[in-house]
């Protein structure tokens, strides 16, 4: 059972760094990425026990999570992408990592983003002609911001002290 359950908590940093990556070189997180977060996030909560209560809480700060992308996708500030992506991850995270989650990913995002102010500067543009296509793109002056990068790094971050990695650790 231990290896079933350990099985089911690893698909979780696949997924999550898999859309991460999909977004730095192509500018989209596949829909399978979230709604395989999604799905996978049922049998991973029965397998580890999670009780109804801690379940019900997760759900609470995935629908949270997903308001507030839905918003911040309105105002134009992410991505479609990226909103279904923070709310797939917000399920698997709960409470209180939601806090970590977020304070990290917006740290991240706001690094990242002045990391592509850097990059896209005239100084380095006679540098970054040579490198790869998706590196020329991410380099492009107006282009978006990849934040399902920031996404990632927050999810990882907070994803070990979440109910559901605590759930594993107590069977053992």
């Amino acid at each position: 059972m231990h290896l079933l359950q350990t099985a089911l908590l690893i698909l979780f940093p696949i997924l999550v760094i898999t859309g991460g990556l999909r977004d730095l070189v192509s500018y989209i997180i596949p829909n399978w990425v979230s709604a395989a977060l999604v799905l996978a996030f049922f049998p991973a909560a029965l397998a580890l026990g999670l009780p109804l209560d801690v379940l019900g809480v997760n759900l609470a700060v995935a629908g949270i999570a997903l308001v507030a992308a839905v918003i911040m996708w309105t105002l134009g500030w992410i991505g479609g992408g990226d909103a279904k992506l923070f709310a797939a991850t917000a399920l698997w995270i709960g409470w209180p990592s939601a806090v970590d989650y977020l304070l990290v990913t917006g740290t991240a995002g706001g690094a990242l983003a002045m990391a592509l102010l850097g990059l896209r500067s005239l100084w380095f543009r006679p540098y970054v002609q040579s490198g790869p296509a998706w590196f020329r793109r991410l380099a492009t002056p107006g282009e978006n911001v990849p934040y399902g990068v920031a996404i990632a790094i927050g999810a990882m971050t907070a994803f070990p002290a979440s109910a559901l990695v605590h759930a594993l650790q107590s069977q053992t």
